[in-house]
């Protein structure tokens, strides 16, 4: 062999020795040869309590998928504790970012902090955390559940606009604690106290699930002699009330108008039935949206504390056609 060729043999072992060592066997890299290191995510999800949770965790999921994002999945079982240990093991496993949804609004500080001390940023999604520190977290992306609260009340003023009946209201909260139990409640409410007639008789937490509305449905139809309104906080208590009512022997929609949150399918299908009144939605689709976020958090982009998502108000009369294009 030539000195020559001796030199260029030992220059190529050099440089595929170099490559490998440096590519870490390629898992690193995001495909398609960007060369920007994959993400590795911990995402913490509330439970699976409802239609709307399910379809959240599957757009979550997805998109993950689609971006090349490694997702190191948590399912509290709507207990904060779980979340709180989640949170604690995705830190441990130096993630390079952590989202959750909350249980609860509350109770996250110590936690949170112990995520930044190990420099991992925060996204919450879908629920916010009450904390005067908001330097715990990088931003919310989720829905405006007052302004939801609101709209729910804005219908029910304008459905009894110019009578003046008294009408006695039952409200199904979601989870005690949580924020969207707690911003509809006080939206909702914030709408109807200016009208003399507007009287919530009963409240009470249904979980934000099918069997425990109707259970406490039934209770409230035995309890109150008599009802105008359901206000629920999401559409699976107001299913699980709907069954409720029908075995009671009264016409959901018409002997007691029901007013919702969520805009699942199911929900859908019930308005398009006659059974719901109107139905306020709340978008679960949001992971396209969180990956977009996630990326840009972790490259130090600035990004808004707080971003909203787009919904609207679906009533009886628009539910029929809308009912195809429902996507959860």
């Amino acid at each position: 062999m030539s000195k020559r060729a001796a030199v260029a043999l030992i220059t190529t072992a050099m440089a595929v020795a170099l490559t490998a060592c440096g590519s870490g066997g390629g898992s690193g890299d995001k495909a398609g040869g960007s060369g920007d290191k994959a993400l590795t995510v911990g995402f913490s999800q509330v439970g699976a309590e409802s239609g709307w949770r399910t379809a959240n965790t599957k757009s979550v999921q997805d998109a993950a998928k689609k971006a090349g994002i490694t997702l190191k999945f948590s399912d509290a079982q709507q207990k904060q504790e779980n979340q709180i240990k989640a949170i604690r093991s995705f830190i441990q496993q130096k993630v390079d970012v952590i989202a959750f949804s909350p249980v609860v609004e509350s109770g996250w500080d110590t936690v949170l902090k112990e995520a930044k001390d190990a420099k991992i940023p925060v996204v919450l999604t879908d629920r916010a955390v009450d904390s005067k520190d908001e330097s715990l977290y990088a931003t919310f992306l989720g829905s405006d559940f007052v302004e939801e609260g609101k709209k729910a009340g804005d219908w029910l003023v304008k459905e009894y606009q110019g009578k003046t009946d008294p009408v006695n209201i039952v409200e199904l909260q979601g989870t005690t604690g949580s924020a969207p139990a707690n911003d509809r409640k006080a939206g909702f409410g914030d709408v109807i106290k200016g009208d003399a007639k507007f009287k919530v008789v009963a409240s009470q937490t249904g979980d934000f699930t099918r069997a425990k509305g109707k259970e406490v449905m039934q209770a409230f139809l035995k309890s109150q002699p008599k009802i105008d309104v359901l206000y629920a906080h999401n559409d699976d208590m107001a299913l699980g009330a709907i069954q409720a009512i029908e075995e009671a022997g009264k016409t959901p929609g018409k002997d007691i108008k029901i007013i919702s949150v969520d805009g699942v399918k199911d929900a859908f299908t019930a308005m398009a039935a006659g059974k719901i009144n109107v139905d306020v939605e709340c978008n679960p689709l949001l992971g396209d949206q969180l990956m977009d976020l996630i990326k840009k958090v972790k490259k130090g982009e600035t990004v808004e504390r707080r971003i909203k998502t787009v919904e609207g108000v679906f009533t009886m009369d628009q539910a029929a056609a809308a009912l195809p294009t429902r996507q959860y």
